[in-house]
């Protein structure tokens, strides 16, 4: 299972999911993010949640607590490599899963 969240940097509102699935479509996800640089976590409990919406939605309210963390993890890692491209995924973040299917 994999979902990929995206946010803009300064907009107020709550991040939204953007690609979620399992199995291949999961691999898939995952191996965007890898070639264009998309920082990946695992989180097992937060994909679950997440993969509960739906695409384009925002995240729910149980799951702002953790998004935010992977946000700013994300935000200090683009500004701490400038030049590198990272900056311009603004909040893109990738979440992943390797239970069974």
């Amino acid at each position: 299972m994999a979902v990929a969240l995206a946010h803009d940097l300064g907009d107020a509102r709550p991040p939204r999911m953007v690609a979620g699935g399992r199995g291949r479509i999961a691999e898939q996800i995952l191996e965007i993010a890898f070639a264009n640089g998309i920082k990946v976590r695992e989180d097992a409990d937060l994909a679950q949640l997440l993969s509960s919406i739906d695409i384009d939605s925002e995240i729910p309210v149980e799951a702002f607590a953790a998004v935010a963390e992977i946000l700013t993890y994300v935000y200090q890692a683009n500004a701490n490599h400038p030049g590198s491209g990272a900056e311009q995924d603004g909040g893109l973040s990738a979440l992943w899963t390797k239970e069974s299917e």
